[in-house]
């Protein structure tokens, strides 16, 4: 909020909270209860929750997505590296045979998703983000047998894999056309302008650009997505072929597409 109206209508709601849990016999555990401030022109108002006044916070997790008070994806993506580290390590110590048979079959369902987990939406666009993310696969990729010795783009090539950059570009499309074509219809005019034109210019199907004050919005999904689907061909839009892609995206968060 950056007006004191704003700010008095968060306290009169943390107040209306306040009187609904007295009245029902119930408490807030208010220690779990935190402020995260965002924006330049935040005010920092100190908020109260009865009697206590509420902590401030320069990150919190919802549904273990790291939010931080810049709207960066730098922890996020240190938090997913570790995990994914983690989790190769145990498949390093328990797997025997590293053939790739075996391996890459793990890979996809065990690494793939926390590498992926949220960047429809919250994708990484420093390098210094990406690289942890992209360590991960090469580290992965070159303990299967026979490929120890290759370069990162062989092993990728060799296995029909792609880079987590390359990943999240085609999956941008994939996802706006699922959006736009299948299930979420109802919330289309939200999220994406559609302008439809029978022009021989472009798909017939583009997005509208959306302005916004920070250009750090230009890195999420609704925005990030309309440049490169923009620019698919029309045949490529009206293909019914992408709607076999669907059933292989098993994931709605994760992305995992094989």
């Amino acid at each position: 909020m950056d007006t004191p109206e704003g700010c008095a209508a968060i306290q009169r709601d943390l107040d209306r909270l306040e009187r609904w849990a007295e009245m029902n016999l119930k408490n807030f555990n208010k220690g779990k209860c935190r402020v995260l401030h965002l924006g330049k022109n935040n005010h920092m108002q100190q908020y109260r929750l009865g009697a206590d006044l509420l902590d401030s916070s320069s990150a919190e997790r919802d549904l273990g997505v790291l939010v931080d008070d810049k709207l960066t994806v730098s922890q996020q993506c240190a938090l997913a590296a570790k995990k994914a580290n983690g989790i190769l390590g145990c498949i390093q110590r328990r797997l025997a045979r590293r053939s790739r048979e075996v391996s890459l079959p793990l890979y996809s369902a065990l690494l793939s998703p926390h590498l992926e987990y949220s960047v429809e939406f919250r994708a990484p666009h420093f390098k210094k983000d990406e690289e942890p993310l992209e360590r991960v696969q090469r580290k992965a990729t070159r303990m299967m047998r026979g490929l120890e010795c290759v370069s990162c783009e062989e092993r990728l090539r060799e296995l029909g894999l792609f880079s987590r950059k390359k990943r999240r570009l085609r999956g941008d499309p994939v996802n706006a056309y699922k959006y736009l074509k299948s299930e979420c219809q109802e919330d289309e005019a939200r999220d994406f302008s559609v302008v439809p034109s029978d022009s021989t210019r472009g798909n017939g199907h583009k997005l509208k650009h959306r302005k916004f004050h920070l250009n750090m919005m230009k890195n999420f999904f609704p925005l990030r997505v309309m440049e490169p689907w923009n620019r698919l061909p029309r045949e490529v839009v009206e293909s019914l072929l992408w709607r076999y892609l669907k059933p292989t995206w098993t994931r709605s968060c994760a992305g995992c597409c094989r």
